[in-house]
């Protein structure tokens, strides 16, 4: 449905265009690290296997192209596919072999020609004068391994495209926009980020490691299922809570120290992104205490203002724009210096999801909104983060299970 949706668009958006052919690359494997399946592609298939190509005929046909590794590849890894799978399974036309038969098990993020024949004889013998080829084309919508392989299989091609065309903008309105089953993936991954928020809470303690913190939150991810933390977690105390992207997490807490915990598990490649800022001994003091309210007050304002029709950010339209309102919220106090950061950002199948800031908000949208105050001479940093769901009548906290009053952060250091 989303192949059939994404091509209906794209002949919207360039209606002049008679023939395309649309091609979407797979990630590859990294030895060192988990596999994780470039987001795109994943949106169109759910395939989490590397390597593969998509194909897309602006007739309907669809073509999911593998390596032909014979047997060899499942004896070292779990197959997600082979060519013996059947289509319809998958939901194509067709499985084919990407090329030739590959030697090993693994195919790596450099092209060779007799990897790929297959799929450049297809396409030498499908294109004509008139075929656009429709890609991911933007730096920020594909990684740049694919980009270069989409490149490298233009240039041995004994034909030529007509054009190729950038289709991130369409692409990313239809990823932007989730749908029920959507929804509820990211509810497990928030409920997964919740348990670990707490598990952290019960965790901070003096002379306690940030690591060892850390270690605590990652093995709830573990334990509950998600496949890895949505981006490296975050564990600041004392000054480190005022550094926004902390991940060294090599320190030790300290009594009277904040700690912003950061933290987001992946479940089946959606997100989550919840932040809390706990006291080390279990008490906020005066200060942090006035720093903590009025950072918690700005999020339930502003969380207020979220509506279809205003921007997460988007400096053309100040009064609309619910970080431009944060700034102002800030400003009444004098501390508008020390809100340095944006006030949220989409959330999807990649925690910094896609999405053109210039639009407005609307339903389905999935989105932070996170402020946050950064006093680097005291030490104190303060950020408070929760996901929402934008609907007809405004935005819903999808992480309003998780404490985050000053009285039920201090409850949660009650032994």
């Amino acid at each position: 449905n989303r192949r059939e949706l994404l091509i209906s668009r794209i002949k919207q958006h360039m209606p002049a265009v008679s023939d395309g052919i649309v091609l979407l690359a797979g990630a590859f494997e990294q030895s060192l690290y988990r596999f994780r399946q470039e987001s795109s592609l994943y949106y169109y298939t759910g395939l989490n296997e590397p390597a593969v190509v998509l194909a897309l005929d602006f007739s309907g046909a669809s073509t999911l192209y593998i390596p032909d590794f014979g047997n060899e590849r499942g004896k070292w890894v779990t197959l997600a596919i082979s060519l013996d799978s059947n289509p319809a399974d998958y939901g194509v036309d067709a499985i084919k072999p990407l090329g030739e038969p590959a030697q090993g098990y693994a195919y790596g993020p450099y092209f060779n020609k007799a990897g790929y024949a297959q799929l450049v004889r297809d396409l030498d013998a499908r294109i004509n004068a008139s075929t656009v080829l429709f890609s991911l084309f933007n730096k920020e919508s594909m990684l740049f391994e694919q980009q270069a392989l989409i490149k490298s299989i233009q240039e041995v091609m004994t034909k030529q495209f007509a054009a190729t065309h950038d289709m991130s903008s369409v692409v990313h309105r239809q990823r932007r926009s989730k749908d029920m089953q959507e929804i509820m993936l990211i509810k497990e991954a928030i409920a997964i980020t919740s348990k670990a928020q707490a598990v952290a809470a019960a965790s901070i303690a003096r002379d306690v490691a940030e690591s060892s913190v850390q270690a605590e939150i990652e093995k709830v991810f573990t334990a509950y299922g998600a496949q890895r933390p949505s981006f490296p977690s975050i564990v600041a105390c004392g000054v480190n809570s005022t550094i926004l992207h902390y991940t060294d997490n090599n320190k030790f807490l300290r009594s009277g120290d904040l700690v912003v915990v950061d933290i987001g598990a992946e479940y089946h490649h959606y997100a989550a992104d919840l932040t809390r800022t706990y006291p080390v001994g279990g008490f906020f003091s005066a200060e942090q205490k006035k720093i903590y309210q009025m950072v918690l007050d700005a999020q339930t304002e502003i969380a207020a203002y979220a509506k279809p029709g205003m921007f997460l950010r988007n400096a053309a339209a100040k009064e609309q724009s619910l970080h431009y309102l944060t700034g102002q919220f800030f400003k009444r106090y004098g501390h508008e210096q020390y809100f340095p950061h944006g006030i949220g950002h989409y959330m999807g199948l990649d925690v910094h999801d896609v999405g053109d800031y210039t639009q407005p908000l609307m339903p389905g949208d999935v989105f932070t909104i996170e402020p946050g105050l950064y006093l680097r001479d005291k030490a104190i940093g303060v950020r408070i983060e929760d996901d929402y769901l934008m609907t007809e009548q405004g935005a819903i906290c999808l992480s309003a299970d998780l404490p985050k009053e000053v009285a039920a952060i201090e409850d949660l250091f009650v032994r």
